[in-house]
Parts: C-alpha cells; sequence; structure tokens
C-alpha cells in the first residue's frame, strides 16, 4: 500500500511543479496591460482589463479556449507561424517577451 501512495504523490509532483504562484500571475497581469510590453488589452477583451480592444479574440476562459499550454505559448510566441493572415505580433520571435514572460502572461490568462 505503501508503494502504492509513494507512486500517486510521485506522479502529482509535476502538476504541482506546473502551478503557477500568485507573483508569477501578477507578472502575468503587468505584462499583459502594460503598453510596452504585452499590450494585450490593446486588442483583446478579458476580465480586469484597463482597456478592452476588440480586434483579437474575447479571452474569456482561456483555459478552456486554449487547453495545450505549449500551443497557446507559440501563438504568444509567433502566430504567424500558425496562421500567416495574423495580426497578432511575434512576441517571442521578434523579442517583445522573454520565454519566461511568455509564461508568466499565460498564467495570467489562464485565471480569466
Amino acid at each position: 500500500m505503501k508503494a502504492i501512495a509513494a507512486i500517486f504523490v510521485v506522479c502529482l509532483m509535476p502538476c504541482a511543479a506546473l502551478a503557477a504562484t500568485p507573483a508569477e500571475i501578477a507578472a502575468g497581469q503587468k505584462i499583459a496591460e502594460t503598453t510596452t510590453l504585452g499590450n494585450c488589452d490593446a486588442c483583446h477583451m478579458f476580465q480586469g482589463a484597463d482597456e478592452a480592444g476588440n480586434i483579437g479574440p474575447v479571452l474569456k476562459d482561456v483555459r478552456a479556449m486554449v487547453p495545450d499550454r505549449k500551443l497557446f505559448y507559440a501563438i504568444i510566441y509567433d502566430e504567424e507561424a500558425r496562421n500567416p493572415q495574423t495580426i497578432m505580433p511575434a512576441f517571442g520571435k521578434n523579442q517583445i517577451l522573454t520565454p519566461k514572460q511568455i509564461n508568466e502572461v499565460i498564467d495570467f490568462m489562464y485565471t480569466k
């Protein structure tokens, strides 16, 4: 029985490691709302945004909208690779945001 419990705990560890901290979520919000960084609210509407853009899709229930974190990262990093007709900036490819910042934005958006 102890072996089964140990396996169960080990299997849960990676999931727990993926949970965003309040600091990471707050950092993501700051990036998303800062005009010189993510500026997500210039094009997207999401709960709590200072501004409400209407160019991009509404970011509501984002985790259900884009449950695959790797896909969400790729969209922010360089949406043009997936959709050549997009007007969304390639935040990672153009070095507007670092990989860490992109992940913090995702952490924040997954709370929306």
